[in-house]
C-alpha cells in the first residue's frame, strides 16, 4: 500500500510540516453529562417520593381512607348538586341538602335491614332442629376425626403430664376494648359527611386553586388531568354501580324461585357484595345460604352457589371491562398488584378503594414528563 503523498506547501515558517488539530466540543460533553447527572437526580427522586408516599400511606391510614371515601362520596352526590344548582339553589344549600338526603336514605336501609334482621331471628326457632341436626352431625365427624388422629399419633407421656395455663381476661377488658375500637371508628367515620359537604360547596374553588399551585406553563396539563381523574371516577363510581343493580336484580329473581326467605332482601346484598374484588364470590354467598340454611335442600344450596358465582365470574369478566375498561385503562395484571398492594396496605378499604386509586395515579404519571413509560406499562 503506497504512503500518502505530503503536502509540503503546508509548512511553517520553520520549515516543519504543520500538525492537523482535532477539535473537542467540550460544550457537548459537558451537556451530555449535565443530562446524566438530570436523570440520576430524578430517579432518585422518584425512588424518594415513592418510599415517601409509602410511609405516609401506612402511617397515615385511616385518614386516607376517610379522605378517599369522602372524595368518592363527593362524586356520587355532585349530579344531584348541580342539578339544585341549575335551579337557582345556592351551592352551599344544595349539597347540605344533598348530605341530608344521603344520611336519611343510610337511616332507612339501616332501619330496614334492622327490622328484616329482626324478622329473621323470631323466624329463626322454626328451623332451629335442622340447624341444630347439622351442627351435631359436623361435630360427631369432627370428634371422630380427632379420635383416629390419637391413634394414628398416640400422645406422648410428657404432654399427657404437661398442664397447660390459658391467660384469662376478664369481661370488663373485653367491653373496654372492643369499646375503644368502636368509638373510634365512628369517630372517624363521622367526618366523611362534613368533608362531602365542603369538597361539594368548595368545588370550584379546590380546582381553580389546585391548578394555580402549579407553574403557568404546567396549568393547562393539571386542568386536563384533573378533569381526567373526575371523569375516570364518576365511570368507575356509575358502572359499579349499573354491573351491581344487574346482578343483584338477578340474584333476586333466582333466590325468589328457589324459596329463599327475605329473597328480595337478600338478593341486594348479596349482589352488591359480589362487587367487591376478589373476596366478593365467598361474601355474597354467605347470606343467602346461612338465611335459606333450614329450608333448602342440597340441591338448591349447590344452585345458589354455582348461580352466585356465574355470576360473578360474568359481572367480573364481561360487564365490568365492557363498562369501566376504556375509562380505566389498566392491564389486568396491574389490577391485580393493586388489589393485592392496597388490600394488604389498607385492608378491606384497601380492596375497594384499589382500583380509582391506582387508577387516578396512571392518569397522572400519564401526564408527567418522564413518567409517560411507567403509565403505558399500568395500561392496556
Amino acid at each position: 500500500m503506497e504512503n500518502e503523498p505530503v503536502d509540503f506547501e503546508q509548512q511553517a515558517e520553520d520549515g516543519v510540516p504543520e500538525v492537523q488539530q482535532v477539535t473537542v466540543d467540550r460544550g457537548t460533553a459537558e451537556e451530555l453529562e449535565l443530562r446524566r447527572m438530570q436523570r440520576t437526580q430524578t430517579t432518585a427522586l422518584f425512588i424518594l417520593a415513592i418510599a415517601t408516599g409509602l410511609a405516609l400511606a401506612y402511617v397515615a391510614k385511616m385518614v386516607l381512607v376517610v379522605l378517599f371515601a369522602s372524595i368518592l362520596l363527593a362524586f356520587v352526590l355532585a349530579p344531584l348538586v348541580d342539578f339544585g344548582v341549575r335551579f337557582g339553589v345556592p351551592r352551599s344549600l344544595s349539597s347540605l341538602l344533598a348530605i341530608f338526603l344521603l344520611l336519611a336514605i343510610v337511616y332507612g336501609i339501616t332501619f330496614v335491614s334492622y327490622n328484616k334482621a329482626v324478622d329473621f331471628m323470631q323466624d329463626l326457632p322454626k328451623y332451629s332442629q335442622k340447624i341444630k341436626g347439622l351442627g351435631q352431625k359436623f361435630q360427631r365427624k369432627a370428634e371422630a376425626l380427632r379420635k383416629t388422629t390419637e391413634d394414628i399419633v398416640p400422645e406422648s407421656a410428657e404432654d399427657k403430664k404437661a398442664i397447660t395455663i390459658k391467660q384469662s381476661s376478664s369481661f370488663s377488658d373485653t367491653i373496654t376494648s372492643a369499646l375503644g375500637s368502636v368509638g373510634e371508628m365512628v369517630f372517624t367515620i363521622s367526618f366523611v359527611p362534613f368533608l362531602s359537604f365542603f369538597m361539594l360547596s368548595w368545588q370550584e374553588h379546590v380546582r381553580s386553586k389546585t391548578v394555580m399551585l402549579f407553574k403557568m406553563e404546567n396549568r393547562n396539563t393539571a386542568y386536563v388531568t384533573l378533569g381526567l381523574m373526575s371523569g375516570m371516577i364518576r365511570s368507575f363510581l356509575v358502572g359499579n354501580m349499573l354491573v351491581g343493580l344487574f346482578v343483584s336484580v338477578v340474584s333476586l329473581i333466582i333466590y325468589g324461585f328457589l324459596g329463599v326467605p327475605f329473597f328480595y332482601f337478600i338478593g341486594f346484598i348479596s349482589g352488591f357484595l359480589s362487587m367487591i374484588p376478589y373476596l366478593g364470590v365467598v361474601l355474597a354467598i354467605i347470606p343467602p345460604l346461612v338465611t335459606a340454611m333450614g329450608v333448602l335442600t342440597v340441591e338448591k344450596a349447590v344452585i345458589i352457589v354455582a348461580t352466585t358465582l356465574g355470576l360473578h365470574l360474568f359481572a367480573m369478566n364481561v360487564l365490568y371491562p365492557k363498562i369501566l375498561g376504556k375509562r380505566l385503562q389498566l392491564n389486568p395484571l396491574t389490577v391485580t398488584i393493586a388489589l393485592l398492594f392496597w388490600g394488604w396496605l389498607w385492608g378491606a378499604m384497601g380492596l375497594i378503594l384499589a382500583i380509582p386509586v391506582t387508577a387516578a395515579i396512571k392518569i397522572v404519571l400519564d401526564h408527567v414528563e418522564g413518567f409517560e413509560g411507567y403509565g403505558h406499562w399500568m395500561g392496556e
